[in-house]
């Protein structure tokens, strides 16, 4: 069974289909030695080279959409490789055979919690969209004296060095004493340290923060740090359609 070029390349984690797609108007990938059209379909057994260098990928034509949950500790690296040597987060990942875990975002070096997984390239790139606005919740402990007007000002915006960000809602938790208290945030985007710069606009410094949801798929509370959980093959399939994924 044949399907476009962009579809299966953006399955295997090469790029998002409108990437793909603008390589091959640019003219940038070769199929079997010859420039890939738009339109093209394939089986994704072809020989592909993109700038003339070969590609490697694996297709999941057999192979079912596959989700993890993983509880990031501190200190683990985000990454698939560090080159200072330290652990990473795909370090206690379950192996592949015919396919390749996928990461759906980032987290902080010292921000730990739900970490997403996929073997379906074009779902990351379609749960990291900017354009989504997918939902991604924190549990933040607070360090200082948090003001209505500091809560009021997260809400409304602020201007940070890439631009305004907010929080879509802020809830005070009950748990923190003295100068510690929990708050939990949404926001609907990933910039680098948002969470944390945003806190900072206010004076206040962030002294631990977890993340516990990415869109409907929330931190299992039983799920230890470090540990990870697949989710099942019916929960996938409801999570997709939450998403109006297809």
């Amino acid at each position: 069974m044949t399907e476009k070029i962009q579809k299966i390349l953006a399955n295997a984690g090469v790029g998002s289909r409108r990437e793909i797609e603008k390589w091959i108007i640019d003219q940038r990938i070769m199929v079997n030695g010859r420039l890939a059209q738009l339109g093209d379909r394939i089986y994704g057994t072809e020989k592909i080279s993109i700038d003339g260098k070969p590609l490697k990928y694996q297709t999941r034509s057999t192979d079912r959409t596959r989700i993890l949950i993983y509880h990031k500790p501190e200190g683990e690296v985000a990454s698939n490789k560090d080159p200072e040597g330290r652990p990473t987060v795909f370090d206690r990942l379950p192996p592949l055979t015919r396919q390749r875990w996928i990461q759906v975002g980032r987290l902080d070096l010292n921000t730990s919690g739900l970490l997403l997984f996929t073997t379906n390239g074009e779902l990351a790139n379609y749960l990291m969209h900017p354009r989504n606005e997918f939902e991604r919740e924190y549990a933040v402990r607070i360090r200082g004296q948090v003001t209505q007007e500091n809560l009021d000002n997260l809400e409304k915006g602020v201007m940070l060095e890439d631009g305004l960000a907010r929080f879509n809602s802020i809830i005070a938790d009950s748990r923190g004493t003295g100068v510690n208290h929990w708050y939990h945030v949404v926001l609907k985007e990933g910039r680098n340290r948002e969470v944390r710069r945003l806190w900072e606009t206010q004076g206040l410094t962030v002294s631990r923060l977890i993340r516990v949801r990415y869109a409907s798929i929330q931190l299992p509370r039983f799920l230890r740090i470090g540990s990870y959980e697949e989710m099942s093959h019916s929960a996938v399939k409801q999570f997709l359609i939450d998403i109006s994924y297809s």
